[in-house]
């Protein structure tokens, strides 16, 4: 039972880490997406890429979000 509650609570401390990791990385971006657009020689394909990246974070934020939320419904 022990064993079982341990791999249980590493498992759910990794989650977290990797979430907080998600969070950081989506923030960062949007600060450099930020500073980019002001450039007015910014690289567009460039700026694209790094949108691009920061809403595939998103998602992983929200997919990891709804793992770690209990089911209200269960």
């Amino acid at each position: 039972m022990t064993d079982t509650y341990d791999k249980v609570s590493t498992q759910l401390v990794e989650r977290l880490e990797r979430l907080r990791d998600l969070r950081i990385e989506h923030r960062d971006l949007d600060d450099v997406i930020e500073r980019l657009q002001m450039d007015l020689r910014v690289d567009e394909l460039q700026l694209k890429r790094l949108k691009k990246r920061k809403l595939m974070l998103k998602d992983q934020i929200t997919r990891l979000e709804s793992e770690l939320i209990p089911d209200l419904n269960a």
